[in-house]
């Protein structure tokens, strides 16, 4: 079996290798996975307090689990901290409120009581990427295991450590064997856990892959839910609060160095305040402290992957290519590691490939509007629709518009966060079904109608 080698991005030195498991092992898991289900199907209080357990011990070990994570992908440290602190809240969340969602509902109907229960599936597939590698699994993992499934994930390769991590998280806070396993492997491993004896699949990640995923799932008719790329329009209208507007461009385009699928990646700025927005952001991008992500003063890592470098610079030198103006940075950084500047690029043309593809990196493309109905336009003129983030301090033009941009997430005077409260996902090329909220825990659950009716005698039958 070929080895799977993870890599510091901010070195290029091997951190570990991995022997991947083979259909054999993945199908064991899946089967010891398969034999803990009705145990922990059974008892909801049950679950909640080793959830509790859990995320008293992800607040405890917050600091080495977000080393891992940092040395495995190249997220700044304080980022890693972040990340697992918000995993250890969306598991208590749902520990909180888990039962109201999953609580019986009674329904008016002609019979004499009907009401709709919603039960778990059993073991769900998790496929997972490398940006963010505890929480996307946890943002799964909390919603799904409080309405009583289990879980078998594979992580990504280049966080193979991290997913690895959370299946310890999991024993070491005393939760019963077989309801977190992790697979170590790579698309093979993945292949194989979706044609194993598993109920449902999920799958974040790219939208080619996620094709895959899709198909290969319908083939063994299996429920799925992708959450895919997107390529979130950020619009700032002519009223908007210049310097809130220009803060929050840095945060939705530079956090985890651009490589989150709800990053702002297309900037649509009103023609009257474009001069200043523009500059205040460039101003704000140039003072991000780029370096060792060990360090709780960076701001920037390294990308993850030197693949992921020469995606994004081949972006930026096609874009120069095509006549587009490099505001600020714009090319790699010499030296050890995978690191790119932050770039700010204007004159985007419909041709470049910075105007069509998902950029995962620093980049920022600047298009100058006319107003919001062309802002609306060109917003909603690509294959995704994941996010989308508006800036103006008129809350009722905010609103007209949100309801025009086709996205699973609009958020006004703000960038576009995951949050447990509230359902996560996309349209278009985005993937279909959503994560967390009510709507998240009940993508994995058999939403089964009863109805009790006296004895019948005679009763006239159409379906």
């Amino acid at each position: 079996m070929n080895q799977i080698i993870t890599t510091n991005p901010a070195t290029g030195e091997e951190i570990s290798r991995y022997s991947q498991m083979d259909k054999d092992q993945v199908f064991q898991l899946v089967g010891k996975a398969k034999r803990a289900f009705p145990e922990w199907k059974k008892d909801l209080e049950q679950r909640r307090s080793y959830i509790y357990n859990l995320v008293e011990y992800l607040r405890k070990h917050k600091t080495d689990l977000a080393k891992i994570a940092t040395s495995e992908m190249g997220k700044p440290l304080k980022e890693s901290i972040g990340e697992v602190e918000k995993c250890a809240w969306a598991l208590e969340f749902y520990a909180d409120y888990g039962d109201s969602f999953l609580a019986d509902e009674v329904l008016n109907t002609d019979a004499r009581k009907s009401f709709l229960t919603f039960e778990p599936l059993g073991v769900i597939g998790s496929i997972m990427p490398w940006n963010f590698p505890y929480w996307q699994a946890l943002r799964f993992a909390a919603p799904c295991l409080m309405a009583g499934n289990v879980i078998v994930m594979k992580p990504a390769r280049i966080t193979m450590q991290s997913g690895i991590e959370i299946e310890k998280a999991f024993t070491e806070s005393g939760m019963p064997d077989g309801i977190f396993q992790t697979v170590v492997g790579s698309v093979e491993s993945a292949n194989h856990l979706i044609d194993s004896d598993v109920n449902a699949v999920t799958f974040t990640g790219s939208t080619t892959a996620g094709t895959k995923v899709g198909e290969r799932t319908a083939r063994n008719l299996k429920k799925c839910v992708l959450e895919l790329g997107g390529s979130d329009p950020f619009i700032v209208l002519d009223d908007a609060i210049i310097e809130k507007a220009a803060e929050g461009a840095v945060k939705g385009r530079f956090i985890n160095c651009g490589q989150s699928c709800v990053a702002s990646k297309r900037f649509f700025v009103g023609k009257n305040i474009a001069k200043d927005f523009i500059e205040l952001f460039i101003k704000k991008a140039s003072q991000l402290k780029i370096g060792d992500p060990k360090s709780i003063e960076t701001d920037i890592g390294p990308l993850s992957s030197k693949d992921g470098l020469e995606t994004i610079s081949g972006i930026v030198e096609d874009a120069k290519e095509k006549g587009a103006e490099i505001l600020l940075g714009g090319s790699e950084i010499e030296g050890k590691g995978y690191f790119y500047q932050p770039t700010i690029i204007t004159n985007v043309k419909p041709d470049m490939r910075i105007a069509k593809e998902e950029t995962f990196g620093p980049v920022a493309p600047i298009t100058i509007v006319e107003n919001e109905s062309e802002a609306i336009r060109l917003a909603n003129n690509i294959e995704f629709g994941l996010g989308a983030s508006i800036w103006t301090q008129d809350l009722q033009k905010a609103e007209k518009m949100s309801r025009r941009i086709e996205s699973g997430i609009v958020s006004v005077n703000n960038v576009v966060l995951s949050d447990p409260r509230i359902p996560f996902g996309g349209v278009k090329h985005s993937g279909f079904g959503r994560e967390l909220s009510r709507y998240g825990m009940l993508e994995f659950v058999n939403i089964k109608a009863v109805r009790f009716y006296e004895n019948l005698t005679h009763h006239h039958y159409v379906e």
